[in-house]
């Protein structure tokens, strides 16, 4: 296949891989749009980009199998290239990443003398919350959170708070989350035990904390759960809603905020994900209805300073550079700020303007990290 000559690197350009998971049915798997979307950004911006799997990386070869896209013909075309500058890590789900041969690769790739590689794991919520709550900056925006291993866990949250959340330490899109709230009926020890599954929610009633934990356990089976005291969000038209927000890193190096957007919950979801029922809304317009224009103005700024605590922590504590991470942030009717969780490969944002600037930042900080000096460790 034929290429133009503009769309070879160049030795000035720096090259950008995208890494992701080899696929039996396309070349490689992930979202293929949003790769495409980079490209094209790249270009722009002065950068080559282009896509590689982790079957690909030999790092005793000086170039690498590579897939190039050709926006003419909508294509994608196998080329030996460079071994990249800087590497974007898009490995799309956390049990591609515990394979053996996944982490021999990310940790060679850690250790390489020139290539920088940024946001090597997906983050665990429950060490999350450990980090975050170690530190006076962001310990204030932590609701109650502890590891859900026994009984006794549960009972001790029912006995200090009247609605909890049970949420797999390793989810992903509200995927897998539970809610416990204690006497919704007449019966002096009643719980209301709602399961979510996609779109829908499964309710029952439990009088007995000991039956509770038993349907409970068959539910989590062998996933590490946490369980966490239930923040009474801010509604919108009677719904509850929280703000998804995105940072990432700029040109010069530093964290930013690329954007806020509010997620509402749906009719019948107890979490706000768009996957599960949940609408996409503009904060402003959510927190004004509860607050007012000046206050709702006012808690916006309050995330943005909240937002930079909480990354600059999470990336100190986790001891890797971090380019980017989309966190939910609820804000209570109080207006108080709490921190729900952080995403190390965020989603794409469906708000147009986010979504073009997320796709430069990403760029923009490939080619600050190029240019950077590579410290490296062990």
């Amino acid at each position: 296949m034929d290429f133009h000559l503009h769309e070879w690197p160049s030795h000035s350009q720096p090259n950008i891989a995208i890494l992701t998971m080899p696929d039996e049915k396309r070349p490689f798997r992930g979202n293929h749009y949003n790769f495409i979307d980079l490209i094209r950004c790249g270009k722009e911006l002065g950068a080559f980009v282009y896509v590689i799997t982790v079957d690909d990386v030999k790092l005793w070869n000086r170039r690498i199998n590579s897939y190039v896209y050709n926006p003419e013909t909508k294509t994608w075309t196998q080329m030996m290239l460079p071994l990249p500058d800087v590497i974007y890590n898009r490995i799309p789900t956390r049990k591609d990443e515990l394979r053996p041969e996944v982490q021999q690769t990310i940790h060679s790739l850690l250790r390489h003398s020139h290539i920088r590689l940024f946001n090597p794991f997906f983050f665990n919520k429950w060490t999350l919350f450990e980090w975050l709550n170690k530190t006076k900056s962001t310990k204030k925006y932590i609701p109650a959170t502890k590891r859900l291993t026994s009984l006794q866990d549960l009972e001790l949250f029912l006995k200090h708070f009247p609605t909890v959340y049970l949420k797999p330490a390793r989810g992903k899109a509200g995927k897998g989350i539970m809610r416990i709230e204690t006497g919704s009926s007449k019966a002096k020890n009643s719980y209301r035990l709602i399961i979510q599954t996609f779109r829908k929610s499964h309710i029952s009633l439990h009088t007995h904390l000991p039956k509770l934990w038993a349907v409970l356990k068959e539910q989590i089976g062998s996933e590490d759960y946490i369980i966490q005291q239930g923040i009474r969000l801010s509604s919108y038209q009677n719904r509850p809603f929280d703000l998804r927000v995105l940072v990432q890193k700029n040109r010069k190096g530093s964290w930013s905020l690329t954007g806020i957007g509010a997620r509402v919950a749906g009719k019948l979801s107890i979490t706000t994900h768009v996957p599960r029922g949940g609408s996409i809304d503009e904060p402003e317009k959510c927190l004004s209805a509860t607050f007012g224009k000046e206050t709702a103005r006012s808690i916006l700024l309050k995330v943005k300073k909240a937002a930079y605590s909480i990354a600059r922590r999470i990336e100190k504590a986790s001891g890797h550079t971090l380019g980017e991470m989309s966190m939910d942030l609820g804000v209570d009717t109080s207006g108080q700020i709490w921190f729900f969780e952080a995403n190390s490969r965020p989603m794409k944002f469906d708000e147009p303007d986010i979504r073009k600037k997320s796709l430069e930042r990403i760029i923009q900080y490939s080619l600050y990290l190029s240019k950077a000096k590579k410290k490296v460790s062990g």
